[in-house]
């Protein structure tokens, strides 16, 4: 794995980036290409049982706030530094990502070739860089700007990491989260 890795955020010639493209975790999981501006998505390169440890996340650095890191505590930012920077939002996400474990673990089962999506703000207290979501899940948060912004019913849907429970938490008992479910 590389010590760095960078994200090609609008991609022209997608036939070119898969030739270059060289997966991080072969065999576990593969970001698809797609031209245009944010596109791409991660995909399983197999099938993974609900509650499955797909991976173990390694190789992170430390880094600033922005669109790119994940939050891992209250003001803690890291870079994946792997293909894990792909995992796109979604309001009916298909995996977890423990930021407590260091684990990215399947909601449901998954299907070889299934999107992997994680909730944004169950790691992310105020994204360094909102958007309108259209996943179009049931239950769609619509605006993802980070779990600061949302209520404790919708954020009680997720697993939730830690520092990020404590946040709600300490708005009082009207924002509590309910403590995260089980992984494994």
């Amino acid at each position: 794995m590389p010590a760095t890795y960078t994200k090609e955020d609008t991609i022209t010639d997608a036939e070119a980036v898969k030739k270059a493209y060289k997966p991080t975790h072969p065999g576990l999981f593969e970001v698809v290409y797609a031209e245009g501006s944010f596109n791409s998505e991660l995909v399983a390169s197999k099938d993974y049982k609900k509650d499955e440890v797909i991976v173990v996340v390694e190789g992170t650095t430390p880094g600033p706030k922005k669109y790119t890191s994940v939050q891992v505590s209250r003001d803690l930012h890291i870079e994946l530094n792997s293909d894990l920077v792909f995992l796109n939002h979604s309001c009916d996400p298909s995996v977890s990502l423990d930021t407590d474990k260091m684990q990215l673990i399947a909601n449901r089962d998954i299907k070889k070739g299934g999107p992997l999506t994680f909730f944004y703000p169950s790691s992310e207290w105020e994204m360094d860089q909102s958007f309108p979501c259209w996943c179009g899940a049931e239950k769609c948060s619509k605006s993802i700007q980070g779990a600061k912004y949302l209520s404790a019913e919708t954020m009680d849907r997720y697993y939730v990491t830690s520092h990020i429970r404590e946040l709600l938490n300490e708005r009082g008992p009207e924002a509590a989260v309910a403590p995260p479910k089980k992984t494994t």
